[in-house]
């Protein structure tokens, strides 16, 4: 049974909790109402200033006009709430706008108050007149702009010069009257206190900001004036207004009040609950009221004595709720813990952030004020330190808040992180120039806009994946800029950074998806905690309001492993298998047959005799090929996916773990015999090799890691090949980095002599999380200490001396992964969930040939047939890729709508394998997303790979190219259209696609008869039958890049 929210109160508060809610939801379990008093949707009113540019609503809309439909919210504009009856659970309204009021009753289960703040409006004489409004809405734009108008041209028409008067010296008043001086009407600004934004800067920083208004606008800015009374008369509007100290000024023609807002808590008072002394709806950090079922988000609420006029807080309470009213208990309910106050503008041109604490009287240990005060450049910065200079306190910037970012997000890390550079250099600047300041010094974590939640990393990647070089197009691509607009400059400085650092290098971004780089994702999702791909994707992907971006098979698999380096969850639970590459996805090694193969673990290469009797019964049973690898250990090709789990049902009951050779991850720890047997051995390497491959088994990297151990200096191990190596000496070991094998061989590089076993330990821990760190994608750790700045003496820096301050970080973080290791196959054996993953197809439990075996030198291999050549076949099998559109299946008149069962048997944002007739199919989905919201659209194609005859597509992983929605064969990574089959490789092929739809929970193919569709895609016209002369195994057929 569903229960029904209501939100009131239309705005980007009670919006964004819309967006969350229904993301959340998704089982759609609440029925949602939004009710808002103006007549039009919610929009941005922290553009409000740029309204007065283009005059159009439009432009400022967070949604397109069908949102509410789409997403199945019931939207009453135009509409008051008036109270509530908690105990019957009612909402009273009443329709705006008619004759006669209209009142009428809302039922709710939960109800939302989003109600917002209003301006405040003094109670003086002459209010009620003309010309004399608040900055709010776009109603009172709409009136000032008219009335400015209708001035200005009394004024071109000879009239006397009259002035529009600003009362209040705060955000608001500033951004009116740039508003009105923009409309050619002469402005000045009444402020009450003795500096403008007094709020946020100090009297120095207020000045700098008086003298740009005063002289690059010629607008006047008066103080310690209290208005009085506003005259006038009925018929000409307001003429003069007076002041508390006897002033009067007789040439007024509009006033302007913006002097603060005040919470919108009408609703709470007429119902009963209860609010704060000083006004604001009374809420505690589940954000719930005094009654139950009612809860208060936005500037409306009052908590921990705190009202809010900032939209960040707004947004973070949106989310926090959305999420208590998806979780599974009340104990899983998360708190709001306070908002963000931080605040970076760019007001009349004149650039101003504030962040911290930043007043004196407010700070709460002893501290020191470092000053830069220049007139001559019109910047002023005064930033608070810690008296023993290792925190940063707050500060406000004027005139340059280039440094926001970076200085606000030391004031974040205050209580972590100590500041590694002296308190005069972080206000300063290094000397001689030398870095440290920029923009490029940033780090990717450093959020740049705080309304949407964009941070560095995010914009960087973008401007590389899509090579943007507009800031127009950061904006639309980042989502930045879309909220106050306070974050533009900064945009500005990376934009420009990344277009003069880019040069003839390559893009670092990592997809069209996200203009990031591997290491920056890494460090998003650190500092932002994200556990989904597609929060990532949401709130940091290049095209976040695009419904049509999916991702890729290059962005999944990268933040998928990225989240295991970081959560350390099985990567089959939950949304995160249709992330996976083609191995990890069935934690196995696809072989060109479309088989997989099976690497259990043997640890530093020892085995009992018992294990290796284990394996070959394996092999028996399930007619497995067997060969020795080259570390160390036995593998077993030939397996189908769905025999997966009873083989590793065996192997784990005789003690086997994975051995995570389909994995960017640690496949194994080489190692001599050592002390054990070799008369030549200084230390227990195989003790040493197996405490090491069990210390950083199943730890996911930006590539493989392989290790080894040697007992002495004559390397039998080959430990300087690896990615890690130890030595043995006399006195302990000696520890290379950065070796690899493979194409472009290198030797490891010496890291630390002699050091004993648990020293050699604890910087291997910081090497490798280093490395999981800050490498960029595919990037082995030689690559990667290539590209590290300073190389081997960095490193050493890093790891043993400690130069970043992070190794304690490091150490946690491995201290985590280890502790949490968990085997991924016994994790599946012991879930009927994860098991059936791997059954052949999603519709039945029959099962299909689909590769013909061969026996050579007593073993078993595949038999391969020709590869599909479009519209024809040399080898017997019959393409599936038609030559013209007259082969095309769907195109049959002759169709009906077959069931395939229940959408929950297909993994979201994948695909599944089903069987029709003889022909298997493979079906998918897609989320869309737009504005949190999402919808599931579903394709199905044939499930054969036309490229090679194998069948394996729906194992692929789905996404987007420029919108166009496509699966990547996790075979050679040809990548084909869902809509209409092309390949959008390059390649001369097309699958065959049908109509899919989802109604009442089941899938829906629209198919032609199943003897029309077996004569075209029976898996039998495609494996080679006995007989069939095999295929002599090419050198090269020009396949996609791999990344395996």
């Amino acid at each position: 049974m569903t229960e029904v929210v209501v939100v009131v109160g239309n705005g980007m508060v009670g919006h964004r909790f819309l967006e969350r809610l229904r993301k959340y939801d998704t089982s759609k379990h609440f029925t949602l109402v939004s009710i808002g008093e103006e007549p039009i949707q919610h929009y941005n009113r922290m553009l409000l200033t740029e309204y007065f540019e283009h005059l159009s609503i439009d432009k400022l809309k967070l949604a397109p006009p069908n949102w509410y439909a789409e997403n199945e919210i019931e939207l009453m504009t135009n509409t008051q709430a008036l109270a509530l009856d908690t105990k019957n659970k009612k909402l009273l309204c009443q329709r705006l706008g008619g004759d006669v009021p209209q009142q009428f009753e809302v039922p709710y289960d939960r109800v939302v108050i989003a109600t917002g703040a209003s301006a405040l409006m003094p109670q003086l004489p002459g209010v009620i007149l003309h010309g004399v409004f608040v900055y709010r809405s776009i109603a009172d734009l709409n009136s000032i702009i008219a009335h400015a108008e209708n001035q200005a041209k009394l004024e071109a028409a000879g009239a006397a010069k009259k002035y529009a008067l600003v009362i209040g010296g705060g955000l608001l008043g500033l951004e009116a009257a740039k508003a009105v001086h923009d409309l050619n009407v002469s402005v000045r600004i009444i402020n009450r206190g003795t500096r403008l934004m007094s709020r946020q800067l100090d009297a120095d920083g207020a000045k700098v900001l008086h003298n740009e208004i005063v002289n690059k606008f010629g607008i006047d800015v008066l103080y310690e004036k209290s208005t009085q009374e506003i005259i006038g008369t009925e018929e000409n509007g307001v003429e003069a207004v007076t002041f508390t100290n006897g002033e009067r000024f007789d040439d007024v023609c509009m006033i302007i009040f913006a002097t603060g807002i005040q919470p919108r808590d009408e609703l709470a008072h007429s119902s009963g609950l209860e609010l704060a002394k000083r006004g604001g709806i009374l809420i505690n950090d589940y954000l719930e009221c005094s009654e139950p079922d009612v809860y208060g988000i936005g500037e409306c609420i009052s908590h921990r004595n705190v009202t809010y006029g900032l939209v960040a807080p707004g947004y973070e309470m949106a989310d926090t709720l959305a999420k208590n009213f998806t979780c599974e208990s009340l104990e899983n309910r998360i708190t709001f813990p306070g908002g963000d106050i931080s605040t970076k503008l760019k007001l009349m041109g004149m650039e101003v952030g504030s962040f911290g604490d930043y007043f004196p009287e407010f700070i709460k240990e002893p501290f020191e004020a470092l000053t830069y005060n220049n007139p001559l450049e019109k910047v002023y910065k005064k930033l608070f330190f810690s008296s023993d200079g290792s925190k940063l306190l707050g500060g406000i910037l004027v005139g340059d808040t280039s440094d926001f970012v970076r200085l606000s997000l030391m004031y974040k890390q205050k209580d972590t992180k100590p500041l590694v550079d002296p308190p005069n250099e972080i206000l300063l600047g290094k000397r001689g120039g030398d870095g440290g300041n920029t923009v490029l010094d940033l780090p990717d974590e450093a959020q740049v806009c705080s309304c949407n939640n964009v941070s560095k990393g995010d914009i960087c990647k973008a401007i590389k994946d899509k090579k943007l070089t507009k800031l127009g197009d950061v904006k639309k691509v980042c989502n930045v800029g879309t909220g106050c607009g306070g974050c533009m400059p900064m945009v500005k400085d990376i934009l420009e950074a990344e277009l003069a650092a880019a040069g003839a290098e390559v893009d670092k971004s990592l997809c069209e998806h996200f203009a990031y780089s591997r290491q920056e994702l890494y460090q998003i999702i650190q500092v932002e905690q994200y556990a989904t791909f597609a929060e990532v994707l949401a709130k940091h992907g290049r095209k976040q309001h695009d419904p049509r971006s999916y991702g890729c098979e290059i962005c999944k698999p990268t933040i998928a492993s990225i989240l295991a380096s970081l959560q350390n969850g099985h990567i089959l639970k939950g949304d995160r298998a249709a992330l996976q590459d083609s191995n990890d996805r069935f934690l196995a090694n696809l072989q060109k047959s479309g088989q997989f193969s099976v690497v259990p673990r043997v640890a530093g290469g020892e085995i009992t005799p018992d294990k290796l009797i284990v394996l070959g019964q394996v092999a028996k049973k399930f007619d497995l090929y067997t060969k020795i690898t080259g570390g160390q250990r036995v593998d077993l090709f030939g397996a189908q996916k769905q025999d997966l789990p009873e083989i590793w049902r065996m192997l784990v009951g005789a003690g086997f773990e994975s051995g995570h050779a389909y994995g960017k991850a640690l496949r194994t720890v080489k190692s001599c015999v050592g002390t054990t047997w070799c008369r030549y051995g200084q230390q227990d390497s195989v003790g040493f090799a197996i405490f090491l491959e069990n210390r950083y088994r199943g730890i996911r990297s930006p590539h493989k890691l392989k290790g080894g151990v040697s007992g002495c200096t004559r390397e039998c191990a080959e430990a300087r090949s690896k990615d890690f190596g130890c030595i043995a000496t006399d006195q302990g070991y000696n520890v290379y980095v950065g070796g690899n094998g493979g194409t472009n061989p290198r030797h490891a590089t010496l890291l630390a002599s002699d050091v004993p076993q648990e020293l050699a330990v604890k910087y291997l821990d910081r090497y490798i999380m280093y490395y999981i760190m800050t490498a960029d994608r595919l990037q082995r750790t030689s690559k990667w200490l290539d590209a590290l700045e300073g190389g081997i003496e960095q490193l050493r820096r890093v790891v043993m001396e400690d130069s970043l301050g992070i190794c304690a970080t490091l150490e946690k973080q491995m201290s985590y992964l280890v502790g949490t290791y968990e085997c991924e196959w016994k994790k599946v054996i012991e879930s009927p969930e994860l098991m059936a993953q791997f059954a052949q197809f999603k519709n039945t439990n029959k099962t299909q040939k689909e590769v013909q075996m061969q026996t050579v030198r007593d073993q078993r291999i595949p038999t391969f047939v020709a590869h599909a050549k479009t519209g024809s076949s040399g080898t017997g099998t019959e393409s599936s890729s038609p030559a013209s559109t007259t082969s095309v299946l769907s195109d049959l008149d002759e169709t009906e709508w077959v069931s395939f069962g229940s959408k929950d048997r297909f993994d979201m944002n994948g695909g599944g394998a089903v069987l029709y007739g003889e022909s298997q199919l493979a079906i998918f989905n897609i989320t869309e997303s737009c504005n949190g919201i999402e919808k599931v659209s579903w394709y199905a194609t044939q499930n054969m790979c036309p490229y090679d005859n194998s069948f394996v597509l729906a194992q692929g992983i789905v996404g987007d190219l420029d919108g166009r929605p496509k699966v990547a064969c996790p075979m050679h990574k040809r990548n084909f259209d869902l809509s209409d089959g092309c390949c959008l490789s390059g390649d001369d092929f097309r699958l065959q696609t049908f109509d899919t739809k989802e109604e009442d929970g089941i899938i829906y193919v629209l198919l032609p008869p199943m003897d029309v569709v077996n004569a075209r895609l029976a898996t039998s016209k495609f494996v080679a039958k006995d007989g069939d002369a095999p295929v002599v195994p090419e050198v090269s057929r020009s396949p996609a890049t791999l990344d395996w």
